[in-house]
């Protein structure tokens, strides 16, 4: 009997636990879908300071703590919690550190003015997952990135951690969803986002405007396989996006029954 191909789900926002936009429902569907259907599945989101602990029974795996994610010239400790998804038998992980994520509200403070460490968080968040992963020693077939704030995680992969073994098969999803914010993630995003001496700026040249757009271009061009996660994306990634040579690409149906998505998984999986 072959071995289960393995998914991971990286989002920066997922039902029950934070719902910014429709399609944190659609992560959560598609992991029980996934689990049901025969795929061994994991979660990775941020904790943010909304996400009640308690009610959610968050707990902190300690056999995961220890790690140090470095940002910036700068290590951040990365708290690790893990809670089991309701009505379904798969662990979510939840990334934490006391500077960056333990505050009442998500990207903009109570006078909803933009939190100026996004990018700090974004980078720290993309990077920390991937530790995390490597911590698990646990080999993702498929990764299922969505949310701008994972558009960095493809591009990680495709460089800093293609040689890692945890990543050699993996192949990764990136999700364009609809456009949520207007501030910038500020003129040295980039700068900031060389987590490795292997990495140079041009490199990242696909995320220079540091704004919601090249986040998900970004994530979308390091991706292996693309898919729209909102009937009001932005109209330049929908052209540029939806057919690109060597890529399967998923477009936006308000009535699919995510079987697509599967069989998307699969085909990759099995590549």
């Amino acid at each position: 009997m072959s071995a289960k191909k393995r998914i991971l789900f990286i989002a920066n926002e997922m039902s029950p636990y934070l719902e910014l936009t429709e399609f944190s429902e659609v992560v959560n569907k598609l992991a029980i879908k996934s689990n049901d259907n025969g795929f061994e599945v994991r979660c990775i989101m941020p904790r943010f300071g909304s996400i009640n602990e308690r009610r959610h029974r968050l707990h902190e795996v300690v056999r995961l703590s220890g790690i140090n994610v470095s940002v910036d010239n700068e290590d951040f400790p990365l708290q690790i919690k893990v809670a089991s998804l309701p009505n379904a038998r798969l662990q979510v992980y939840f990334l934490d550190n006391e500077d960056l994520f333990k505050r009442k509200y998500v990207f903009t403070d109570e006078n909803d003015q933009w939190y100026d460490d996004n990018a700090l968080r974004t980078i720290f968040f993309c990077k920390g997952a991937l530790e995390t992963v490597k911590k698990f020693g646990w080999p993702p077939d498929v990764i299922h990135c969505s949310g701008w704030m994972t558009g960095l995680i493809p591009a990680y992969l495709k460089t800093v951690y293609k040689k890692e073994p945890v990543f050699a098969h993996s192949k990764v999803v990136y999700t364009i969803g609809q456009t949520t914010f207007t501030e910038s993630l500020g003129d040295d995003f980039v700068k900031k986002a060389l987590i490795h001496t292997s990495l140079k700026e041009k490199d990242l040249e696909v995320y220079k405007d540091a704004n919601n757009i090249a986040m998900f271009r970004g994530g979308a061009t390091f991706a292996d396989a693309i898919t729209f996660g909102d009937e009001n994306v932005d109209k330049s990634l929908v052209e540029e996006f939806s057919k690109v040579r060597g890529k399967k690409t998923l477009p936006y149906n308000a009535e699919s029954d995510l079987t697509d998505y599967l069989q998307l998984y699969g085909d990759l999986a099995n590549k």
